[in-house]
Parts: C-alpha cells; sequence; structure tokens
C-alpha cells in the first residue's frame, strides 16, 4: 500500500533519529523481540502481506565504516553521508562475515538478479561485500541488471553520473557483476519539487548511455520518475521496463495477465407447467445425461 510504502522510507530529520529509516528502526525492533534479525525479516514479511521470501545478506552483526577522501574515518549506515565528505571506500567490520546459505542458493537460482534502486554506499555495495555474495552474483546464470537511481544523493553520491554509480560498484566488487544497467532517461519537469532537492544538494542522476555502452554494458534508457510528493521511480514504470528487458535479453515471451473469471447470471428461473424451475429436478428423480 501506498503508505505503508512511504512510512518504511521514511527517514527521520533531526533529534537522536536523524537520517534513521522508519522501516530500518522497525526491524531493528523486532530483532529485539525475537532477539533474531532472521526470524524478525520472516515477522516483518507477514506483518506487511509480502509475497515471496526476504533474506537478510547476514545475520552476523557488522559495522559499515566508510573512508572519506579527506582522511576521516566514518562508522555507521546514518553517519557515514552526514558526514558530507567524498568516499573514497566503504567496507565492512569485521570484514569476514559470512552470508546465510539460502542467500547464495537463491541467487545461484534465480532467474533475474536486480541490484538496486538504493542507497549506494550505505545499501547496495554493503551487500556485495559480504563474502561469496558478487562471485555467486557474477557465476549466476540469470539476467543481471542494475537499476540505477534517479536522483544523486547527498554525502553520498553528489555529482554522480550513472556510469559513477558503475565505477564505485566495480570499484568494491570487481568488474562482470551485471550485464545491464536499466537508468532513468526522464527529465523531471515539476520546478517546485526539483528546487527542493535541490536545496538539499540532490540532483537527477546523468544517465551517461554512451560511457555505460564504452565500459562493455547494455544501457537501457526508460522514462521512469515519478514526480508525485517525491522525485523517485514510478514502480508500474520500473516493472514494465525491467520486464521488457527480461524478455528482449532472454527471448522468452512475456506471461500474459489472467484476467479475472465473471461469474455467469444464471437464467432467470421461470416455472415450468411441472412446478420445477427449468434445469432443475425433484428429490429422487433420475437427471439425463
Amino acid at each position: 500500500e501506498p503508505l505503508m510504502t512511504r512510512l518504511f522510507e521514511h527517514r527521520f530529520r533531526g533529534g537522536a533519529l536523524d537520517g534513521h529509516a522508519f522501516g530500518n528502526l522497525f526491524i531493528a525492533s523486532l530483532v529485539g523481540v525475537t532477539g533474531d534479525l532472521e526470524q524478525a525479516v520472516k515477522e516483518t514479511s507477514k506483518v506487511l502481506n509480502i509475497r515471496g521470501r526476504v533474506l537478510p545478506t547476514t545475520v552476523r552483526d557488522v559495522v559499515l565504516v566508510a573512508d572519506l577522501e579527506d582522511g576521516r574515518v566514518v562508522e555507521g549506515e546514518s553517519q557515514i553521508p552526514a558526514a558530507r565528505g567524498r568516499i573514497r571506500r566503504v567496507r565492512l567490520r569485521p570484514p569476514e562475515i559470512a552470508p546465510l546459505p539460502e542467500v547464495l542458493a537463491a541467487i545461484a537460482a534465480a532467474d533475474l538478479i536486480l541490484l538496486g534502486p538504493g542507497s549506494l554506499y550505505t545499501s547496495v555495495i554493503p551487500n556485495l561485500l559480504v563474502r561469496g555474495v558478487a562471485d555467486a552474483i557474477r557465476a549466476a546464470r540469470g539476467l543481471r541488471v542494475y537499476v540505477c537511481n534517479v536522483m544523486t544523493q547527498p554525502g553520498e553520491t553528489d555529482g554522480f553520473t550513472a556510469a559513477d554509480h558503475v565505477r564505485a560498484l566495480e570499484a568494491h566488487a570487481g568488474p562482470g557483476l551485471f550485464t545491464h544497467v536499466l537508468v532513468n532517461t526522464q527529465a523531471p519537469q515539476n520546478r517546485a519539487l526539483l528546487a527542493r532537492y535541490a536545496a538539499e544538494g540532490s540532483h537527477p542522476v546523468a544517465p551517461a548511455l554512451a560511457e555505460l555502452e564504452a565500459m562493455g554494458l547494455v544501457a537501457v534508457g526508460a522514462p521512469l520518475v515519478s514526480e508525485e510528493e517525491v522525485l523517485r521511480h514510478d514502480p508500474v514504470r520500473l516493472a514494465r521496463a525491467v520486464l521488457d528487458l527480461w524478455v528482449a535479453a532472454t527471448g522468452r515471451p512475456r506471461r500474459p495477465r489472467r484476467r479475472p473469471r465473471r461469474a455467469r447470471r444464471a437464467p432467470a428461473a421461470r416455472r415450468s407447467p411441472t412446478g420445477t424451475a427449468p434445469g432443475t429436478h425433484r428429490p429422487g428423480e433420475t437427471v439425463p445425461p
């Protein structure tokens, strides 16, 4: 539901919770209640009535650390963008973190693997730093697609093009991670929204399609942005673009949508001379074949 989606994506501004996402706090609270991250994710899926499975990359306690170009070292997902420094690299502490075996199995069996959209350095890349995950994605036989963000994120991707996003991914996880890049090519037109984002240091991500192609990737551009209240991916457009890309790349036809069956109206029952409605029978009467 739109309200629940907005709620779980909401980030607090100011105070002790500044920068924290409600969704993360909700899961953290469930971890406190259940005592287990994997169980907390399962319970979240039940609460939100999620179809499919949601798997945490790892259930180990880990700290995200960023090395900034100015020499500073910043710890914590919310603290990294707040430092407002150009990020040189992010890493996990401790570095050798084992993934859930189910995660590697799901990657190997997947027909389609999507990375993103999401915060590049604090959401997408950290999953690739868990031991074996990047190699599993590279070895997967399914289609591997990176969905690039539509807007830059202050303190993380200031001034980044789509090609810069890919370079950052490859710097952390190595080349050959994905085969396709899906980027937004629709320039937002809502001036009020653009001005609000610009005041916070966020701007549309330039598609850089030619540069992506020069990097050996299949770059697919499409109008993907939604301009209702916030500038982000339109979920319907994005889903359609992903399906179209998958069909074009694999040659498999898209499954037709199932239309709900309409209940047939029973004909009006007219009384017959024998006292029963047409198509009905008295108890004990033989029904003709």
